[in-house]
Order: C-alpha cells, then sequence, then structure tokens
C-alpha cells in the first residue's frame, strides 16, 4: 500500500511500469475527472502495450475511482466520461451498482489480465445489499447486462445510479397496467448486445437513461446497435434520457436541474409507450 502525492500522470505512470514487471497493481485515483490528467499514460501505454508487445507483456491493472453527480460535489466531480474510455481498444470498463456487482466484478478485474476502469457512483457508494459468502467465491464477468425488473412493453437500458430510479419509475408505471424491463448495463466495454437485443426482440420499444451527456455517448451507441441489428423488430423510435448538457454546478438546486429525477424517467417511459 502506497500512499502518493496528488499526481494522477505521476502514480497512474508508475503502476504501468509495475504492470509490466508482472505485479496487479490497484490504483485509486478518487475521481475519474483527475484520471483524464494521466489521459496520455491510460491511452498510449495502458491500452496498448499488450498489442505493442505481442502479447509479451500483460497490463493486469486495475483503476478505481468515483464518477457521477450528487452532493454538490461541482464541476471538477461530477464527470462521468466512460464513453471515451469505452472507445478504447484494449481497455475494460465497468460501473456497478449494487453490491453483489462490485463485489463480483472487481473480483473478475483482480484475476484477469486486461487493464480494467472500475468506476463507482458517489451516490451508490453507501448502498446495501446482500454479497455471496466468501466460500462461494463469485466472480461476475464482463460483458453482462442484469435484468433488474422484467417486463413486455418496453425496455430501459440504465447505467449507474439511473438503474435504480428507473426501477422505481417503472414500479409505478405498473400500478397503470404498463410493464417496463429495466436493464442494468453494468458492463460499459465490452457491451452486452445480446441482452439488450433480446429485450428490444421482445418490448418493441427502447429507453436508454444515462446521467451521462447525450452527445456521442452511450445512449447513441446502444440505439445505433438496435437500429443496426433489431430496426425490424422495433414499434417505436429508440428514445435517449439524458443529464443535462453542461458543466456540473455546485449550487443543490442547480445541480438537481441538470441531473435526472425519477419523475423525468417516468414521463419518458410514458412518452415512449404513447409512439
Amino acid at each position: 500500500l502506497r500512499d502518493t502525492p496528488i499526481v494522477e500522470r505521476g502514480f497512474i505512470g508508475m503502476c504501468t511500469g509495475a504492470a509490466m514487471t508482472g505485479t496487479r497493481p490497484v490504483v485509486d485515483f478518487m475521481f475519474l475527472d483527475f484520471a483524464l490528467d494521466a489521459f496520455g499514460e491510460m491511452v498510449n501505454q495502458i491500452a496498448k502495450i499488450q498489442y505493442m508487445s505481442s502479447g509479451r507483456l500483460e497490463m493486469p491493472i486495475v483503476l478505481r475511482g468515483c464518477i457521477g453527480i450528487g452532493g454538490s460535489s461541482a464541476t471538477h466531480h461530477s464527470g462521468n466520461y466512460y464513453p471515451i474510455f469505452a472507445h478504447l481498444p484494449g481497455f475494460r470498463v465497468v460501473v456497478p451498482t449494487t453490491p453483489r456487482d462490485a463485489k463480483g466484478m472487481l473480483k473478475t478485474a483482480l484475476r484477469g489480465s486486461d487493464p480494467v476502469l472500475f468506476l463507482e457512483h458517489k451516490l451508490l457508494l453507501n448502498a446495501k445489499g446482500e454479497v455471496p459468502p466468501v466460500e462461494a467465491d463469485e466472480l461476475i464477468p464482463f460483458g453482462t447486462a442484469a435484468i433488474r425488473r422484467p417486463g413486455t412493453d418496453a425496455t430501459v437500458v440504465a447505467i449507474g445510479a439511473m438503474v435504480d430510479k428507473s426501477v422505481q419509475a417503472a414500479e409505478q408505471l405498473s400500478q397503470e397496467g404498463v410493464e417496463i424491463e429495466v436493464l442494468d448495463l453494468r458492463s460499459i466495454a465490452p457491451m452486452d448486445e445480446e441482452t439488450i437485443l433480446a429485450s428490444v426482440a421482445k418490448t418493441g420499444r427502447l429507453l436508454v437513461v444515462d446521467e451521462d451527456f447525450q452527445p456521442c455517448g452511450m445512449g447513441a451507441e446502444i440505439s445505433a446497435v438496435v437500429m443496426e441489428k433489431a430496426f425490424d423488430e422495433l414499434d417505436a423510435p429508440v428514445q435517449r434520457l439524458n443529464g443535462v448538457f453542461t458543466p456540473v454546478p455546485y449550487s443543490p438546486v442547480l445541480e438537481n436541474a441538470v441531473t435526472l429525477s425519477r419523475e423525468q424517467i417516468l414521463q419518458a417511459m410514458r412518452d415512449l409507450m404513447a409512439e
């Protein structure tokens, strides 16, 4: 265990070298916003070294930190940015939403040979839930989404803190006779296309709920995959619901205005069903 100066490029760079020599470093950079200071190391070294060495070198490094809006964390501590890293070949990017997923996916990350960006939404850090006993040794593989609520009328794919809000909205809509299936993407890269496509084939409608910005985001990628591979299954256009495209303010009132509420998700579900 090493405490370091707050110089992200320095300590991530050192751990990159350590991983190349056969160790298995785990880096806690606290907030993904500041890991961007080491973006050059992450893009040009961590993500590429296995390819550049023709597989002679492995990169078993886990990069852990917080994402998301909440707690008046302001502009420098509220970013999501996972679509940027999902764009990089070589990276595994995960956003667990339950204690069980966090444990199982972290174990998968620690035992693998690839670099993993392990992102935890700050509003979920105190979440409680059941986890399997140690002797169960449960690993949750990357590239698998989780069905948090089954349904038949529409599919919602949600990420991070938006999963629980989407489930709550779906439960409320169920009282009106509409059953929404909620998928927790949880693995950003690789992404579980199979589960998404199977759900859309069943329901015929899709809404992507993501706190992150809409332009060039995960909603755009998921929409493109569904349009390319399941267009004939759709009964309505794919819809996206995102946070406001702006830096995150410090003011609690303004912070609430730029992120998504359960009521907004509920209205988006109703709008989708009206198509």
